[in-house]
């Protein structure tokens, strides 16, 4: 015989606040709520969440803090492969809702809970994900999704919790907010359609400065370990560089993509350390990399980021990229100088040990100290003999 207990998914968001009342009250379960901070939440928010589960009549609460194994296991990776899906965007949820239901399905073990339930709507892609999850890492709970299953729009769930003694600002509730680490997504009537931008209000950071600021990061293998000379672990200069940044409102955008059920989707997104930390990262990588490790790397980083956002984490070619990945940042070491400034940043040039440029060899469009003219000559003659050789056969020029 099944208990009555209910793991849910909750972030405190409106689908996750109907979801504790429904499944308590419309399915009789005892309903325990578990966040997982994959580094988007400060203690005072969390607290924040907490209180509203208790509001919501919950039978337990649990933060599950998973932000260095999110860093540790996924991020890294991103960066090293400058990921940016659609060249756009850098998988802020996408890439932390493995984490979360990993988490979640381990904990909901230890509790003993027959029924584990999740907020998404029919029409994303984070349906998939848990889903997927669940049923490799959880296969014996039977996971319930209340938003999906009975289709609802956001105000009909304002309309239910209202009606069952919750009141919730309109104003607030009509944007779905993720917060993680890597980055904020922002859902609303806007991103539903293909012409309307979000609104200024729609995003969480606002812009409060104007005055330049001049930034140094330091990069070791490929991971940034310091901002402006202060040695920082990776998750804490991913904090501190956001907490620079996002006063600037840098990193916003929109992402038009395809989801993993065939549609197009649209989101808009606040990412200030993750745009800057992957454009810095790229243009390190471009000083001291070899052409075809570059080259390479863009096609696996690319792949890796399509795996990550289609559910596919634990397909095992996924550890053999990440093999590639780490390998790939022995000489990515340095330091890269940033301006932000309203709405946008500057990279403005680097430092290494390893930067490919200043190998003496010669100086791009100036000099060279290796070879000569009549070398050059040689080697261009060579150069062009399979193309002759087509040439000569078929005439196509």
């Amino acid at each position: 015989m099944k208990n009555n207990k209910v793991l849910l998914a909750f972030s405190g968001g409106l689908d996750t606040s109907y979801c504790a009342k429904y499944l308590a009250l419309e399915k009789g379960l005892e309903v325990h709520a578990a966040i997982v901070n994959t580094g988007g939440f400060s203690p005072e928010e969390l607290d924040e969440i907490a209180h509203r589960a208790e509001i919501l009549g919950v039978a337990s609460f649990k933060i599950l803090e998973k932000t260095q194994a999110y860093y540790d296991h996924i991020i890294k990776y991103l960066i090293f492969g400058n990921v940016l899906k659609n060249n756009t965007y850098p998988l802020s949820v996408s890439a932390e809702r493995i984490f979360q239901a990993l988490a979640l399905a381990e904990y909901a073990s230890t509790i003993d809970a027959a029924y584990i339930a999740h907020g998404s709507t029919g029409a994303g892609n984070d349906q998939v994900r848990f889903d997927l999850a669940f049923q490799l890492l959880a296969p014996d709970l039977e996971i319930i999704t209340p938003i999906r299953d009975q289709r609802l729009s956001r105000q009909e769930e304002v309309d239910y919790l209202a009606a069952h003694g919750v009141a919730l600002d309109w104003a607030k509730a009509q944007y779905s907010v993720n917060k993680g680490l890597w980055g904020t997504s922002v859902g609303g009537a806007e991103t539903l359609t293909s012409h309307l931008p979000l609104p200024e209000e729609a995003y969480p950071s606002q812009l409060e400065k104007t005055a330049p600021l001049k930034l140094t990061l330091h990069f070791e293998k490929g991971e940034i370990m310091g901002i402006n000379g202060d040695t920082l672990a990776p998750v804490a200069a991913i904090q501190q560089l956001e907490a620079l940044a996002s006063p600037y409102a840098i990193g916003r955008d929109v992402h038009i993509g395809d989801t993993i059920i065939g549609i197009k989707g649209r989101v808009g997104f606040e990412a200030a350390a993750a745009a800057i930390i992957i454009k810095a990262h790229h243009t390190l990588e471009k000083h001291t990399l070899s052409k075809w490790q570059l080259h390479w790397k863009e096609q696996l980083g690319t792949w890796y980021g399509m795996f990550i956002h289609e559910a596919q984490y634990f397909e095992p070619v996924m550890r053999n990229i990440e093999t590639f990945l780490q390998t790939s940042q022995q000489t990515v070491s340095g330091e890269v100088y940033v301006e932000l400034l309203p709405y946008r940043f500057v990279i403005q040039g680097i430092q290494s040990p390893h930067d490919l440029m200043q190998s003496g060899f010669g100086a791009y469009g100036e000099m060279n100290n290796q070879w000569t003219g009549e070398d050059v000559k040689g080697f261009t003659k060579i150069l062009a003999n399979p193309l002759k050789i087509y040439q000569h056969l078929n005439h196509t020029l």
